[in-house]
């Protein structure tokens, strides 16, 4: 599907999912990180018309990766009147759960609290105003390798383009007219003190995961089975102990 038609699909997904709810939302409500996921799918939600409410959320962030999500927070403001934003910063509530849990210390755990305290906090925005969360993952991270965190980044009431490519993610901003520096930025999940990006952590390229994923014979595809099989647990339903007869 050309990128263009392929933007307009989303957007009128998103819109009739939301006006087939048996008791519609009010809005829509979107974690924006300055990366190119969330800011594609902010857009396209802003498209529909819905009133849209997207949230930067600090939690000890590098401020270029903040000051990525206040510009394209400026840029959908100046582009739709129907986009609501806030900065929630999140610091202090992170620096007491912390603390509070300084006895359990891991690094890897208290990552994923950073989304996790996210998405509690869209939530209650999201309760406030009548309105249902928006994920922002794509397919290479949702249903690839599973690049998110379990009832963080990934709690979410719908998922727009979680069966788009990183490269069609890309394209679409493109399309869209996204901040071409929100474009060209490295991935990061935002999640570290020391900044690491996502090919850090995954070990290979979007693009070699992409190329991984449907081809057989890629000379990464062993890598790319790999890192999924240790992820395969966030993509599934939640086991379940069947009692027999």
């Amino acid at each position: 599907m050309e990128v263009s038609k392929k933007a307009m699909f989303i957007k009128d997904w998103i819109f009739n999912y939301v006006n087939s709810m048996p008791k519609k939302a009010q809005s829509l409500v979107i974690g924006i990180s300055g990366g190119i996921d969330s800011s594609v799918t902010s857009t396209l939600c802003a498209m529909t018309g819905l009133k849209t409410i997207v949230v930067s959320m600090p939690i000890k962030q590098i401020a270029a990766q903040h000051d990525l999500s206040l510009k394209h927070k400026k840029w959908l403001k100046d582009k739709f009147n129907n986009v609501e934003s806030h900065t929630i910063d999140l610091d202090e509530v992170f620096k007491s759960f912390q603390l509070e849990l300084s006895d359990f210390d891991s690094e890897h755990g208290l990552a994923n609290s950073r989304a996790r305290i996210r998405m509690t906090t869209l939530y209650q925005i999201a309760a406030a105003n009548n309105g249902i969360v928006v994920g922002t993952g794509n397919k290479v991270e949702d249903f690839g390798v599973g690049f998110y965190t379990k009832y963080g980044d990934g709690g979410v009431d719908i998922s727009p383009i979680a069966d788009c490519t990183k490269t069609d993610v890309w394209d679409l901003g493109k399309e869209l007219g996204i901040l071409d520096e929100i474009i060209t930025a490295q991935p990061t999940d935002g999640l570290w003190d020391d900044g690491r990006t996502d090919v850090g952590q995954l070990g290979l390229t979007y693009q070699e995961l992409e190329e991984a994923m449907t081809n057989p014979n890629s000379p990464n595809r062993s890598k790319y089975l790999e890192k999924r099989k240790l992820n395969l647990h966030k993509m599934g339903p939640i086991p379940v102990c069947k009692i027999p007869n």
